[in-house]
């Protein structure tokens, strides 16, 4: 399988394990309609590679990834183009979470360093993520005038609940890696350097042992989390995608970029 045709997913091979690298550092790896649509189709190409027996995800530089790109939500705002783009965002993330989840083998998260947005539900959503203790980890869709669609409302109430779920989402808190992982969002907090070895360990175990039972064992599990995502994605992703056209969202965008403190007028 050739990954060449990727540009902001980066894919290597090290033995039975890919090591697919989220690869926009300058950027802090946001993910803008390109890199979105290319995390659409990359698990469907992993998924039929026969020399991959366990996946992990991590992010280029020191950030994991800070979620959506808010320097392209600034410039969508208002526009014909920012409109249309909403009309085609609800079907992109339920393929993308479904591929996700569809991947037979096994997914870990070596967050190597902040996970904010849609980077922390990609988190949520792997099967076993290892987090550097001192990353920033949270859900901040609503600082951005955005509801939560995008994945946050369907995973984050099977982990911790649906009241912490909820004020966690409706405030956008951040907490560190150390804080997450004792919370039971992240499997394990270790020291940055110790995030990806840790990963690649793990994936090589899982990666050497029966493929039938650990694949078998994952899709039973993920048939749980498959309803969860069927019952709420469609509706939490058009709510976002209302947010997306409303003024303060719109300012929101403005203000974070300006680092400013935004002016909201409830519309």
């Amino acid at each position: 399988m050739n990954y060449d045709q990727y540009q902001y997913v980066k894919v290597e091979k090290k033995g039975r394990v890919a090591v697919v690298t989220l690869n926009r550092p300058e950027n802090r790896n946001a993910l803008h309609m390109d890199a979105h649509a290319e995390l659409e189709r990359i698990w469907n190409d992993l998924a039929q590679d026969e020399e991959v027996f366990a996946i992990v995800l991590t992010g280029a530089g020191k950030t994991f990834s800070a979620g959506g790109d808010i320097k392209a939500m600034v410039a969508r705002a208002g526009t014909v183009e920012g409109f249309k783009y909403t009309l085609k965002v609800p079907a992109a993330t339920r393929r993308m979470f479904q591929n996700i989840l569809d991947v037979p083998q096994p997914i870990l998260a070596a967050v190597n360093g902040d996970a904010v947005g849609l980077g922390a539900t990609l988190v949520l959503f792997s099967d076993i993520s290892i987090i550097a203790e001192s990353a920033k980890f949270g859900d901040t869709h609503t600082r951005v005038g955005l509801v939560a669609g995008d994945g946050g409302t369907a995973i984050w109430p099977l982990l911790i609940g649906p009241a912490r779920a909820k004020e966690f989402l409706m405030r956008s808190l951040i907490v560190s890696g150390a804080e997450a992982q004792r919370m039971n969002l992240i499997n394990y907090a270790l020291p940055a350097e110790q995030v990806l070895p840790r990963a690649m360990e793990i994936a090589e175990e899982l990666a050497q042992m029966p493929i039938w039972a650990v694949r078998w064992t994952k899709l039973s599990v993920n048939k749980w989390l498959k309803e969860q995502l069927n019952l709420i994605l469609d509706a939490s992703v058009a709510f976002e995608m209302l947010s997306m056209n409303s003024h303060d969202h719109a300012e929101a965008a403005r203000a974070f970029a300006e680092k400013r403190k935004p002016d909201y007028k409830g519309y």
